[in-house]
């Protein structure tokens, strides 16, 4: 029988990088997720694995030392290696939202100074806009960078960084008034804000002079990945760490990025509901209840179709916004219907796998309860399904403008 969630289309090369991951997430992901996930701990040997494979410079150009493929390449891999644990492709979303944006937005001096060693896996990225009481108001940063002779000095707190305290850059938003009247900065916000490129060390507490990482956030799932929260107290850079090399940007240029990391979301709710799937139906041929199995009582057979049905959907979806970024198209319309889908339907395939398993389910013993705590942070991250809808919704009436 074919696998669920197969891609028409892939070259020799993709599929040959496809077929390379998924047995490095069979043979070295799967047998320890579990473990680990519980103890909390970081995976290194996992991800030195992927670092041998190259795949910390799979979306980096060649001339830079990577591999030069295809969001669709990477968000394929993330489904493979967020089937095998979610926690380790968010490991690789946050340095590779950062790569790209340098990539597109970079300049020629930061672009040769981050990038090969971005692709060798010595420097990894993490990305940071959320804060304590920001939520989805990105326009309500208060974090703010002040300039003073050669250098900005950045201060205020930030919330919710994947990576945190294992990673070597971050790509943090603030609010930078330069050029703008208050009146201005008030009436347009988005104008205020710029993107600067720290360079730290890895580690917790003072990472570098005036940037703190306080600890690792203690979280219901999603453990493993570091989460920190991030304090610039006096923090100088030089002007030549502005990404792009001018103020004002920063808010286009995240935006950017998140339409990256929103296909990537999606890629990771396909793949932890394809094994949610893998599990429900493998223990529904195993457990017998009423003298057979139960996966040949009409009610599990209608939900493994369900569930099988939103798998299929969810893959078709992400593939499809992230051929239209590839395009060099705008996809923030496909990018949030792909996250959006493919995070509930993730939540509700789980749910269903978890059913099947009964109170086993409910045992640390069983794989599914791992994955039935980390299905809500897809909910919520790069965008809630609110928000989601709102993105949607105003797109769908740009579309469909009423010519009245």
């Amino acid at each position: 029988m074919a696998r669920l969630a197969q891609t028409a289309g892939l070259t020799d090369i993709q599929q040959e990088i496809l077929s390379t991951v998924r047995d490095f997430v069979d043979k070295e992901i799967i047998p320890v997720a579990t473990g680990l996930e519980h103890r909390d701990e970081y995976p290194q040997q996992i991800v030195d694995g992927l670092r041998e494979l190259g795949l910390f410079g799979l979306m980096i150009p060649e001339e830079y030392g990577g591999l030069g493929e295809s969001l669709l390449t990477y968000a394929l891999c993330v489904e493979e290696i967020a089937r095998g644990w979610m926690s380790v492709s968010g490991i690789i979303n946050t340095h590779f939202i950062v790569a790209y944006m340098l990539k597109q937005h970079g300049t020629q001096e930061q672009k040769d100074h981050f990038l090969p060693r971005m692709a060798a896996g010595d420097i990894r990225g993490a990305f940071s806009m959320s804060e304590p009481a920001l939520g989805s108001d990105v326009s309500a940063i208060t974090s703010k960078a002040v300039k003073d002779g050669d250098e900005y000095v950045l201060n205020g707190q930030k919330m919710w960084l994947t990576n945190g305290g294992t990673s070597s850059l971050v790509a943090v938003l603030v609010r930078s008034d330069e050029g703008h009247s208050p009146e201005e900065a008030a009436a347009k916000p988005h104008k205020s804000m710029t993107t600067f490129l720290i360079e730290k060390e890895p580690g917790f507490g003072e990472v570098r002079p005036g940037l703190t990482i306080p600890g690792k956030i203690d979280k219901m799932g999603y453990k493993g990945v570091d989460t920190t929260e991030m304090i610039m107290d006096g923090l100088r850079l030089p002007a030549n760490r502005v990404l792009g090399g001018t103020t004002g940007r920063g808010f286009y240029q995240m935006m950017d990025g998140v339409e990256v990391g929103r296909v990537n979301v999606a890629a990771r709710g396909c793949g932890v509901a394809q094994r949610a799937f893998e599990l429900g139906v493998s223990y529904a041929q195993q457990r017998h209840t009423f003298g057979k199995p139960i996966a040949q009582h009409q009610a599990i057979q209608f939900k493994l179709a369900e569930m099988a049905t939103k798998v299929e959907a969810a893959h078709a979806m992400m593939v499809n916004a992230a051929r239209k970024k590839d395009s060099g198209e705008r996809n923030d319309l496909e990018a949030g219907m792909a996250k959006y889908l493919a995070s509930e339907y993730c939540k509700e395939v789980v749910e269903d796998a978890f059913r099947i398993h009964g109170g086993y389910g409910f045992s640390k013993e069983y794989e599914i309860e791992r994955l039935y705590r980390e299905a809500p942070m897809l909910l919520i991250g790069e965008g809630t399904a609110e928000i989601q809808k709102m993105i949607i919704g105003r797109r769908l009436l740009e579309e469909y403008r009423f010519q009245g």
